[in-house]
């Protein structure tokens, strides 16, 4: 490990960041270009004290899990994030598709400037990779799960409790819309085995998805209206957008509500409230999805 090195590219990429790139805020007093090292710590989930260590040439070789972090908290694109792991003596991790995928920097420099409305990253699978605090407020955080499972499309059709999250008389919409829009992603990746072997398990464990994907309908989930169920605000009426990657492997949603409208109402009481637990002590089994 180059500790040197590593130093010193952690701090060119630090300099490079304004604090308007990732949504934190431009006070007059700052004494450096671009993030403070406390920043970079507090978006990566680091202490400052083992961030600094780092930037100082010093400290025990990061983990991969720590140079991911900070590759997301740096905005560093695929070629940059590699160089990091070179630098640390790392292996450089496979790109990787799923919860372990790296963020592209264009939908997270979006997701960082989306701070007034629920916003969140994920996959084409529906595996969610990063969100906003507000998104985690209005559709709680993902599972800590791997493999199939942390795929909401796989959950909503082998886990009744993830679609609690919607009312029970719009599930059969958004079971066609899911399946449409796998359909559509499995097209696209054409022979990919990840995206085969989770069509044959639904197929083999819902007949509810089997039916549906005989039906062959195809269309990518754009856009959508939503009502969403909300453990303390109750239905919440929204309108769910998507923002697509170049690849095609990442998307950005993000809700919002028209002017005036109760659902307008309801987004302002949740950036109040956040994610706050006000429910009684027998509902506290509301299903995070």
């Amino acid at each position: 490990m180059d500790h040197a090195e590593l130093a010193a590219f952690l701090k060119s990429r630090r300099d490079r960041i304004r604090p308007s790139d990732v949504g934190l805020p431009t006070g007059p007093r700052r004494r450096v270009p671009g993030l403070r090292r406390e920043e970079v710590a507090q978006l990566a989930g680091l202490s400052a004290d083992y961030y600094t260590e780092l930037e100082r040439g010093r400290g025990a070789q990061p983990s991969a899990q720590v140079l991911a972090a900070l590759a997301r908290a740096l905005r560093l694109d695929g070629d940059a994030r590699d160089h990091l792991f070179h630098l640390a003596d790392r292996p450089v991790p496979p790109t990787a598709r799923g919860p372990a995928a790296h963020v592209q920097p264009g939908l997270l420099g979006l997701l960082d400037r989306l701070t007034t409305t629920p916003a969140q990253v994920i996959t084409d699978l529906h595996e969610t990779l990063v969100q906003n605090p507000l998104a985690a407020a209005l559709v709680g955080r993902p599972p800590a799960v791997h493999g199939p499972s942390a795929s909401l499309v796989y959950r909503w059709f082998t886990d009744p409790d993830a679609r609690a999250v919607y009312p029970a008389e719009d599930h059969p919409h958004h079971s066609r819309v899911f399946v449409a829009d796998l359909q559509a992603v499995t097209a696209r990746r054409g022979r990919d085995g990840e995206v085969k072997r989770m069509v044959a398990e639904l197929r083999r464990l819902s007949g509810e998805f089997a039916a549906l994907w005989d039906t062959h309908d195809v269309a990518l989930r754009r856009s959508d209206h939503k009502r969403i169920v909300h453990p303390a605000l109750g239905v919440i009426e929204l309108d769910c957008h998507s923002l697509f990657s170049e690849d095609g492997c990442q998307r950005l949603l993000w809700f919002t509500a028209p002017p005036g409208t109760e659902g307008a109402a309801q987004l302002e009481l949740l950036s109040v409230i956040g994610t706050q637990d006000m429910r009684s002590a027998d509902e506290i089994g509301w299903p995070r999805t």
